[in-house]
């Protein structure tokens, strides 16, 4: 089965069972997906992240499907009908629908229309008619079912319930469901239609009052909405393909004649495919289409999160964060460069001349007070006013102003982690503080708020929510682990995403720090309690260590690679030090020279280019966008005007570019480029800076329509 399983997966990625089978190994062992592509290349042929994750998935979805099988065949022993044809069909059964299919004959049901039939006496009716022989004579047949004890009080209804019979052995046929179910998938036509009366109600579900297209080709944003308004009671939703041809399916199936008894077929299995067999059938294609609208919809979410999260960083400076607000004023705090509260107060520029003049008089002391070295400004209401506050005041040309999306600010100014943080500032203070820190370094600080909050998904709230947050979770552990911590002044959401760690232990990471002191090595996390071997292999590499006594430390060159640098220095007769310094003698090395059975070339390059730039962090550098300063509303946009903007969520649709007015404008997938473009992915990203065109302004609904073409 493991050999099978491998050799299947291997052909489906185009990629070796050997590959596989090392994968699923490492996995076994404990290996996390980041440890496994970065030190493990050797094993696996130096595989990414994204192949190994589709591995795991794979192997998962494989190890399910085959505990089904086991729990069905289990079942049917217990009943005492498992034969040895049964068995096949269990055993060569490849996808969960498949399985399914086969058991349903078997599975315990509740109280059918079948059931009361087959109580009253009438399945031997049944199975003759279903024989559908030209000598029988169906109408005798059932003269001799007729009982009023039992409940058959004619003819007809003997004849009615052995239709019953009939339309469900039709339906639990896996003979006739596998093509059924693939005439679903590939003439079905998905339709919705607006619920009688509730055309006002739903008015933000018009596009699809009256739309239909074949469910194979229908994106899965438009999936999703159809079935968010079916949720709501304003749609109906059906998924059917021309019916004339499902009929002609079965029919070819089960009809073997023209006579009496085939008619009272044929009957049942009309009978059985709109009461039956359609429905159940529909229901699997409407979970398939879900199933496709939220991989498409994660990938999207996991994309745009990646994004985000993976922003530039300013890097650790003196900032004076603002959290804007009208009646309740500016929130103003100022934070170290590594992110503590230096003071905070409010302001009222907005107010008054005098609030105004007093609001002036407190922001320049503060930044003359502290030493500001940039000023970050939540980009929500109020934030362009308090922009243009902060960009009249005369500041030096050398403090950046810059805009910064405070998404998911106020989740985490009320939750858990800020109040451990802060316990004694209030929520607006804590959302200021969030602001300042992200423009520091947007992973350190986003990592704290639900990835689902930091508002750069599609439909985030209609797909399965338990896979949503697996793959933002994965996403979010891929970010940390590629970037690096340092773990002298992580906080404890950061290291719970370090590979191998988790919460425990990066509670105890904090604890020991908070009680030792700073880390000095590597070594010394081994001391952390019930940071063990494993844990400390799989992290090691990803924890940085600035100014350890192993200049290594540093870098994320793993532990179990040191004496790997070391001999190289030795042979070229200097320090680590002197080789992570110098080039000339790093280009002294030939490589091949150090290949062994554990370490070979791919693992010596990430070695050599760890030594040119020990600890590198591969986010792009800082570069703060400048919307137009005479724009700060929608009201002032007009058709033709070329604004700066800043992209803020990339969906299959298209962009949503923010342009300084606080509402974000849309970029039709149309209006992308001069060419055609499939996917928004492959010329737009989030956080990208852009120039853009206003193509139509609506105030009433607050859209903004724009464009990426050269319009000249």
């Amino acid at each position: 089965m493991v050999e099978t399983t491998c050799t299947q997966i291997a052909e489906e990625l185009r990629i070796t069972p050997q590959q596989v089978k090392a994968v699923q190994s490492l996995i076994e062992a404990g290996a996390t997906v980041p440890f496994i592509a970065r030190y493990r290349k050797e094993r696996t042929g130096s595989l990414d992240e994204v192949v190994i994750g589709e591995i795991r998935d794979r192997l998962a979805r494989l190890a399910a499907l085959d505990a089904r099988r086991q729990a069905i065949l289990k079942s049917l022993e217990e009943q005492g009908v498992l034969t040895n044809e049964l068995c096949e069909f269990v055993e060569s059964a490849t996808t969960m629908s498949a399985l399914e299919d086969v058991y349903l004959t078997y599975r315990p049901k509740r109280r059918t229309r079948s059931t009361i039939a087959k109580e009253k006496g009438l399945e031997p009716l049944a199975k003759a008619l279903f024989l559908q022989q030209s000598n029988h004579d169906p109408m005798r047949e059932a003269e001799s079912f007729v009982c009023t004890e039992r409940g058959v009080s004619s003819v007809e209804e003997a004849l009615a319930g052995a239709r019953d019979i009939i339309a469900e052995w039709i339906n639990e046929d896996a003979e006739a469901r596998r093509p059924m179910r693939e005439l679903f998938e590939r003439e079905g036509i998905l339709q919705s239609t607006v619920v009688k009366g509730e055309e006002s109600e739903g008015i933000k579900y018009s596009n699809y009052f009256d739309w239909q297209e074949p469910v194979g080709r229908a994106p899965g944003h438009r999936v999703l909405a159809m079935l968010r308004g079916e949720n709501e009671n304003y749609l109906k939703v059906t998924i059917r393909p021309p019916r004339d041809k499902a009929l002609a399916q079965l029919h070819r199936r089960f009809i073997k004649g023209n006579g009496f008894a085939s008619a009272q077929v044929a009957l049942a299995m009309d009978d059985s495919y709109q009461r039956l067999l359609g429905p159940s059938i529909e229901t699997d294609t409407r979970t398939q289409a879900k199933k496709r609208a939220d991989e498409e919809a994660l990938h999207v979410f996991a994309r745009n999160l990646r994004e985000t999260l993976m922003s530039a960083p300013m890097g650790p400076k003196t900032i004076l964060a603002i959290d804007p607000g009208y009646r309740t004023g500016c929130k103003v705090v100022c934070l170290d460069p590594q992110g503590r509260l230096l003071d905070s107060v409010t302001v009222y520029p907005g107010q008054s001349a005098t609030m105004a003049h007093d609001s002036a008089m407190t922001v320049r002391s503060l930044v003359e007070r502290f030493g500001v070295q940039a000023i970050a400004i939540g980009n929500g209401t109020a934030g362009r006013e308090a922009e243009e506050f902060v960009r009249g005041l005369g500041l030096p040309d050398k403090i950046p102003v810059v805009m910064v999306n405070e998404s998911g600010a106020s989740i985490y100014s009320a939750s858990e982690v800020a109040r451990e943080e802060f316990p004694e500032q209030d929520v607006t203070v804590r959302g200021a503080i969030s602001i300042g820190r992200r423009l520091m370094d947007p992973l350190a600080e986003l990592v704290k708020i639900e990835p689902r909050s930091i508002g750069v998904g599609q439909y985030q709230h209609d797909v399965d929510q338990v896979r949503l947050r697996d793959k933002l979770d994965e996403v979010v552990t891929s970010c940390v682990n590629e970037v690096g911590v340092k773990v002298n002044t992580a906080s404890r959401q950061l290291l719970t995403y370090v590979s191998g760690l988790g919460p425990t232990l990066a509670r105890n990471i904090i604890a020991y720090r908070n009680a030792h002191g700073p880390f000095r090595s590597r070594q010394e996390l081994k001391k952390v309690p019930r940071l063990g071997p494993k844990a400390f292999e799989l992290a090691a590499g990803f924890l940085r260590i600035d100014d350890a006594d192993n200049p290594l430390d540093a870098s994320a060159v793993h532990p179990e690679s040191y004496h790997i640098v070391e001999r190289m220095a030795k042979d070229l007769r200097c320090d680590v030090s002197d080789l992570m310094h110098r080039g000339e003698r790093r280009g002294q090395i030939r490589l091949e020279s150090y290949v062994g059975e554990d370490c070979g070339l791919p693992t010596l390059k990430d070695i050599m280019a760890e030594l040119a730039r020990p600890g590198r962090d591969p986010r792009e550098r800082f570069e703060a966008v400048a919307f137009a300063d005479d724009i700060r509303t929608i009201g002032q946009l007009a058709p033709g005007m070329k604004l700066a903007g800043i992209v803020t969520n990339v969906t299959n649709f298209g962009a949503f570019v923010d342009v300084g007015v606080h509402h974000d404008g849309l970029v039709h997938i149309s209006e992308l480029a001069d060419r055609f473009v499939k996917d928004p992915a492959d010329v737009i990203k989030v956080n990208q800076k852009v120039t853009v065109t206003v193509l139509a302004v609506d105030t009433k609904r607050g859209r903004i329509s724009l464009s990426m073409k050269n319009l000249s």
